[in-house]
């Protein structure tokens, strides 16, 4: 019997007039008779690193259990459908980041677990997702993406000491080069799928055509021609939820008042469409391998926004500060609530992703967590963290794991990054990795 299935390459695109729009992994993508491991198509890590300001409601957030025979808490309880590849890190501490301008720089040190010197200009430490994309970045389009809900961080990002380099931005390429977050979806749109070398470029030709699918429409339909019937579901799944994206961030920026003096975040009904849509395209850019490393503020530090969409009309920042106020804290748990379940539908979309023999999420190692414990005190422990994600098969999941109290948070990282097979012998002020992760 012979196989006549042709070989399309991992990284093909569709290409006209200027653009490409990057593919999803297809079964054409893998040749025929060859087992999945030994091709360019062998699944992959991803790392994703979602930071919430003003850490979380403890006692609504940590479950009574250690183990895997816990109940989930109200504030992580949108996670029940992935609990499998669920984990639960309690007892950790990022010593590094205690210092009295908490906002000015809790964000900046999350992932980098170093102390930064006194100085208005950055001196602190490579993040984590920067060193990942070092070793599983270097094959995509964009070694990483940084993306934020809020321009600017919110109202909390400088210090008289520390500057301003560390409170808007949880990402550092280098001891001294903080990376910006984008905030804004048609950029972020442009980036993934647009082309040109300056943002001048780019908005001309987004002004000159009202889709980029368009343009590749023929090409995607001689594509089509030669997949069989489920890569050609695939792809046709997969560029309507292009088009869909396309059409969300059209209407946005039909709403958009920009000749009135408006503030940088939108409050309300838009902040949750602002941040739903983020997770969208960084769900696309995982899907297409435009990148496979990405961070995430999902609330500036410090922030004013309010959530009125959900029944909270106080500005996030001001309510963290609940003095132990029971209608206040409730109020707050909404909010964390809130998050846990925007960033559950995310899961739900890379959950239902093939991706090799599996699907995106088992193939992605995400954490999620603050760098800050109680809002009220401004502690940093115990710091709420989880993981989730299948890790290609390295990650146990399904437990809720309780270290020595103030335990670095360091160790987490070395452990995330071992695991997608980064070689480091030490992180931050690690000290050793979790075997039972």
């Amino acid at each position: 019997m012979f196989i006549t299935k042709k070989h399309l390459s991992r990284r093909t695109f569709l290409r006209g007039a200027g653009v490409a729009v990057g593919l999803p992994l297809l079964d054409a993508m893998v040749p025929a008779w060859t087992v999945l491991a030994r091709t360019a198509a062998a699944p992959k890590p991803r790392m994703g690193f979602m930071y919430l300001p003003h850490g979380a409601i403890m006692e609504h957030w940590t479950p009574a259990a250690v183990g895997t025979q816990f109940e989930l808490s109200p504030i992580l309880q949108p996670f029940e459908p992935f609990k499998k590849q669920l984990t639960i890190v309690s007892g950790l501490e990022n010593k590094p980041a205690i210092a009295p301008p908490v906002h000015a720089l809790n964000p900046g040190t999350w992932l980098s677990c170093v102390t930064p010197e006194p100085s208005q200009e950055p001196h602190g430490g490579v993040t984590i997702d920067q060193l990942a994309a070092q070793h599983i970045g270097q094959e995509t389009p964009l070694p990483s993406l940084e993306v934020a809900t809020e321009g600017r961080g919110g109202n909390g990002a400088c210090d008289r000491t520390y500057g301003c380099s560390y409170g808007a931005t949880i990402s550092f390429r280098s001891p001294t080069t903080p990376l910006p977050m984008e905030s804004d979806p048609r950029k972020l749109f442009e980036r993934l799928f647009g082309q040109g070398d300056t943002a001048q470029e780019r908005k001309a030709i987004t002004q000159q055509f009202a889709s980029i699918l368009d343009l590749v429409t023929q090409e995607a339909h001689d594509l089509q021609r030669t997949l069989d019937a489920p890569d050609r579901a695939k792809l046709a799944d997969y560029l309507e939820s292009v088009r869909e994206i396309e059409r969300r961030v059209q209407k946005m920026e039909a709403q958009d008042l920009s000749s009135l003096e408006l503030p940088d975040v939108p409050v309300g009904a838009n902040f949750d469409q602002r941040l739903n849509l983020m997770f969208d395209m960084i769900a696309l850019a995982y899907q297409a391998n435009l990148t496979r490393v990405f961070t995430y503020m999902m609330a500036g530090e410090g922030s004013n926004v309010t959530y009125n969409h959900i029944g909270v009309s106080d500005a996030f920042h001001p309510l963290s500060h609940h003095q132990n106020d029971k209608a206040r804290k409730e109020r707050l748990v909404r909010i964390q609530t809130y998050h846990s379940q925007a960033f559950a539908k995310f899961l739900t979309k890379l959950a239902a992703m093939p991706d090799g023999e599996g699907t995106v999420l088992d193939n992605s190692i995400l954490m999620y967590g603050s760098n800050m414990s109680n809002s009220n005190a401004h502690d940093e422990f115990p710091l709420p963290t989880i993981v989730l994600g299948g890790g290609c098969g390295k990650l146990k999941g399904g437990q809720h794991l309780k270290y020595e109290d103030k335990t670095p948070l360091a160790n987490l990282h070395l452990t995330l990054l071992e695991r997608a097979g980064v070689p480091v012998d030490k992180f931050g002020n690690s000290t050793q990795l979790f075997s039972e992760l």
